[in-house]
């Protein structure tokens, strides 16, 4: 597996070709911050790309309702579908469907089940979720070090969906990480999905708050969830300077947070990379060309001391 070079790939398709093609876009949820940034990303490297067009969907968190929209991608005839599964565990029945119509196939972001075997004109691109769960906790374990909490921490996650294999991956590397380092004696006191959703993670965290034990680390998979911790927290008067509050995406609320000193750490997600590479391997795909089966777009540990680097990456 290996990153498209964009540059390379924007030369060639942009190089007066003839082509015209369709691209049927199914997006797991539009009122999920990331997402909203992979579509943006999507449409604005489809601008760049001659003759391409995209059909963008919503599939509102609804396994039934994406299935609906392959399947008119299907009958409609477009010449590739790129998706943001809503289940990963979908993905082998869908890709069958779309290799039965001779469609290709690029699942974007979240890894389907069946990565391992993909047809011949499926790709996936995202990026190695493992390491942003390393990521967070080495950033964790090393903000305990400073505290002198590392022997003896109370650790909170918010994991995302269930359904989705970015949601496991990043949870067990971050307590393998832990486990295995300078603060594998730390407790994890407990873990609960917030669905990657604001609202959820504010709710989950006020309940370990109301429960009365100590909180020196919350873990989120994703930003949001990380920002409904520091809303739960400040709700209840805790200072931010007790608790350790680590995410991933890098979105620009949650460098925000960071900014206002709530965030200490955060896991930089390349939405631009992702969806660029994305939209490249459809085209390819639907232009009879060969794509890796697996582009791997990098992750990147944000603190305090870089986050101008990454103020306008996402």
């Amino acid at each position: 597996m290996k990153s498209i070079c964009t540059a390379a790939v924007l030369a060639a398709f942009t190089a007066g070709t003839a082509s015209a093609e369709t691209i049927g876009v199914s997006m797991q949820s539009f009122d999920n911050n990331f997402q909203t940034l992979l579509r943006e990303g999507l449409s604005a490297r489809a601008s760049e790309v001659n003759g391409v067009s995209l059909q963008i969907e919503d599939a509102q968190t609804d396994i039934s309702k994406q299935l609906n929209q392959v399947n008119n991608f299907i009958a409609s005839g477009v010449d590739a579908i790129i998706m943001t599964l809503t289940d990963t565990s979908a993905a082998p029945g869908i890709s069958e469907a779309a290799q039965r119509a001779g469609i290709p196939l690029v699942y974007l972001n979240l890894e389907p089940e069946n990565i391992d075997r993909l047809p011949e004109n499926q790709a996936y691109v995202g990026s190695q979720e493992t390491d942003s769960g390393r990521l967070g906790a080495e950033a964790a374990c090393e903000l305990l070090k400073e505290k002198d909490k590392a022997g003896d921490a109370q650790v909170y996650i918010l994991m995302g969906d269930l359904a989705h294999q970015a949601s496991r991956d990043r949870t067990s590397s971050f307590k393998e990480t832990l486990a295995a380092g300078e603060c594998g004696s730390v407790t994890i006191a407990d873990e609960q999905s917030a669905a990657w959703t604001r609202t959820n993670a504010m709710d989950l965290t006020t309940n370990w708050i109301t429960a009365g034990r100590p909180i020196d680390v919350v873990f989120a998979n994703n930003d949001e969830m990380a920002i409904g911790a520091i809303q739960a927290l400040k709700a209840a008067g805790v200072s931010m300077d007790d608790v350790i509050v680590v995410g991933i995406d890098a979105t620009q609320d949650g460098l925000a947070a960071m900014a206002a000193g709530d965030l200490d750490a955060t896991v930089f997600q390349n939405a631009v990379g992702q969806s660029a590479s994305a939209l490249d391997a459809a085209v390819a795909l639907a232009r009879g060309e060969a794509v890796e089966k697996q582009v791997m777009v990098p992750f990147g540990l944000v603190t305090p001391k870089n986050m101008a680097e990454y103020a306008s990456r996402n």
